[in-house]
């Protein structure tokens, strides 16, 4: 039998066809089974997961199942908990070790170091759960700051305990001497000399804790108006010229600051009336203190010298503590508190300023305050204009002891 010509051309043709489509749609299955294979092994997250991580307000982590870094916020890099693509601290990786063996949410405060260097730490309240079949999520929240200022409350409450202890406790033993030495009238007066003395004290460190108190609510943004430094600085001085008197030392004030700052005038003239006060109490009789003022790059510079013994360089780290003292026996004999420079350091906070302190052994201390001035004297309507009626001006002047570059630098003799 005879075929056709024509139409063996066209079957065959049509075979060839079917045989190139055939080809064609399993070379694209493969190509779309090999991109779902491809897409298959990168790491995805949960459906919405991903949102919801970027408005948590928390740093994050996730790690997969070797523990490796799938996904990290800026705030996990930033507190140092993981380095490239791996999980730093051990304690962490101990946290997603129990959460994949055990299945159950793990939660706890670490204290961990903040970098590679140096004794810095972080406190971190951790979080870590299961996310999805395959990751683990390490939540952390910073709890630095609030947990360092709990422990200052806490130490705060014990010292003032402690404090109040012990002249409470002296009025209350002096009280029971006094009754015991009735008809000694020499022994009577002495006792009651003490308890005046011991009840003084208790009353300083009252109102020394009613003041920190005070200004740790105090809101200097709201309630604050121009203030003349150059009048607050003469009321201190007048205010503390009676004990210096009584200790044969002299006051200078040297200088004046040429704008006001913006502030409350009562806790400013608190602050440098407690600087001069601790100046006056560790300087030996016969001798000066000096205040030099002035203004410097938009700054209102004030410092308190004295000739005292000095400040160690462990001991000027912790004089602005609450209570702390350089000499206790000393401090209390004078009738300090240990809250003086603590609320030095208050205010000047408050007033968006910082204090500093220079000293070497044998030759004395120079506190420094700098506070922001006011951009124009336009602007300090009701602030006083007049300086200090001691201050006299005196750029060229030289301190008068040796080994006071930063008296110096302040135009202060102390």
């Amino acid at each position: 039998m005879t075929v056709d010509p024509v139409l063996l051309s066209l079957v065959t043709g049509l075979v060839g066809l079917a045989l190139g489509v055939f080809g064609m749609l399993a070379y694209r299955a493969s190509e779309a089974k090999h991109s779902q294979l491809l897409f298959d092994d990168e790491p995805t997250l949960p459906e919405g997961a991903a949102e919801v991580l970027s408005i948590i307000g928390r740093a994050y982590v996730i790690v997969d199942a070797i523990d490796g870094v799938v996904r990290a916020s800026p705030a996990a890099y930033a507190f140092g908990l993981v380095r490239g693509h791996t999980v730093v601290h051990e304690e962490l990786l101990n946290l997603t070790a129990r959460v994949r063996r055990d299945g159950v949410i793990e939660q706890e405060q670490l204290e961990l170091p903040r970098g590679p260097l140096g004794k810095g730490t972080i406190i971190l309240q951790v979080r870590v759960a299961s996310l999805g079949a395959e990751y683990i999520l390490i939540l952390a929240d910073d709890r630095t700051e609030i947990t360092r200022t709990e422990e200052i409350r806490n130490d705060f409450v014990a010292n003032v305990s402690h404090e109040l202890k012990t002249p409470v406790g002296a009025i209350s033993l002096l009280a029971e001497a006094i009754d015991d030495a009735a008809e000694d009238e020499v022994a009577v007066r002495r006792f009651a000399q003490r308890m005046h003395k011991e009840s003084g004290r208790l009353s300083a460190l009252v109102q020394d804790i009613i003041e920190l108190s005070r200004l740790q609510g105090a809101d200097i943004v709201r309630k604050g108006k121009p203030v003349n430094l150059n009048t607050v600085i003469q009321e201190a001085v007048d205010r503390n010229r009676l004990p210096a008197e009584s200790n044969s030392i002299e006051i200078v004030v040297r200088g004046t600051v040429d704008e006001p700052v913006f502030g409350d005038p009562d806790q400013l003239m608190t602050a440098f009336r407690n600087l001069i006060d601790n100046a006056i109490r560790y300087s030996p009789e016969g001798t000066r203190v000096g205040i030099g003022l002035r203004s410097r790059d938009g700054l209102a510079e004030v410092s308190v010298t004295d000739q005292g013994t000095g400040i160690t360089a462990e001991e000027q780290e912790r004089i602005f503590e609450r209570f702390y003292r350089i000499d206790a026996a000393r401090s209390r004999s004078t009738g300090g508190t240990g809250l003086g420079l603590s609320i030095v350091k208050h205010v000047v906070s408050n007033h968006g300023g910082e204090v500093t302190v220079w000293s070497m052994a044998g030759q004395g201390s120079t506190f420094t305050v700098r506070l922001p001035e006011m951009e124009s004297a336009d602007e300090a309507h009701g602030a006083e204009a007049q300086p200090a009626a001691h201050a006299t001006p005196q750029p060229d002047s030289k301190p008068e002891k040796k080994g006071g570059t930063n008296a110096q630098e302040q135009g202060v003799s102390a």
